[in-house]
């Protein structure tokens, strides 16, 4: 295990965004890999939502062992067997975009940290009846910042990422940091097709930049 879940959490909070990314082109992952780093990103979620993202994955976190720093997790989990792969392969961490109680079973059993989608209180609870220290309330736009709030009111000790409607705007990040969300996850809307398609890896990491210094200056 290269980082603690201390340490992961800890990454999360500093930048405050996590960038949520697929692409079936290694090469393609990797300009998207190396942008977000120079731009300040220390944790990073690729997702397995192609048919060949393990492949991919597995190259990819090869790749990103020259940043030390960098912590380097996978998305869209549904079950143990997929979990077990991109772990061996060197996943820091699990993300589901639903609760699922055996994942998080199997996760706790291997000491791999693993983040559940969670979009009710019910969720919540039974996520940290499993362990659960971070949970992703999805679908963000539409669960929104109030069922942020109102989580956090009753378990103000638990830590809350929206992913899915997040904007790297101001007015949208400082009403989900207002509602006490620990860090957001970032996925279409940072990564503009044009800029992926066209490979204008500066426009993004100016992009992320910029975003990461809003977040900052909204805290």
């Amino acid at each position: 295990m290269r980082f603690s879940n201390s340490e992961m959490l800890q990454a999360m909070s500093d930048t405050g965004m996590i960038p949520v990314f697929n692409h079936v082109d290694i090469e393609v992952a990797k300009g998207v890999l190396d942008a977000s780093y120079k731009a300040g990103i220390r944790v990073f979620e690729f997702t397995n939502r192609a048919t060949n993202s393990l492949e991919v994955f597995k190259e990819l976190y090869d790749y990103a062992g020259k940043y030390s720093d960098l912590v380097m997790g996978i998305g869209t989990i549904f079950t143990t067997d997929v979990a077990s792969d991109f772990i061996d392969a060197g996943a820091d961490f699990i993300v589901s975009p639903a609760l699922i109680p055996e994942l998080a079973v199997f996760c706790n059993s291997k000491e791999i940290f693993y983040v559940p989608g969670c979009a009710t209180m019910s969720e919540i609870f039974q996520a940290k009846k499993l362990g659960a220290t971070l949970v992703k309330a999805f679908p963000g736009n539409v669960v929104g910042s109030a069922f942020v709030a109102a989580a956090k009111s009753v378990y103000p000790e638990l830590h809350i990422m929206p992913t899915g409607g997040v904007e790297p705007t101001v007015e949208n990040l400082k009403e989900w940091f207002d509602a006490g969300v620990y860090c957001v996850g970032m996925g279409s809307q940072l990564f503009k097709k044009d800029w992926i398609k066209n490979q204008q890896y500066d426009l993004l990491q100016n992009k992320i930049a910029e975003t990461l210094q809003v977040i900052k200056s909204i805290r």
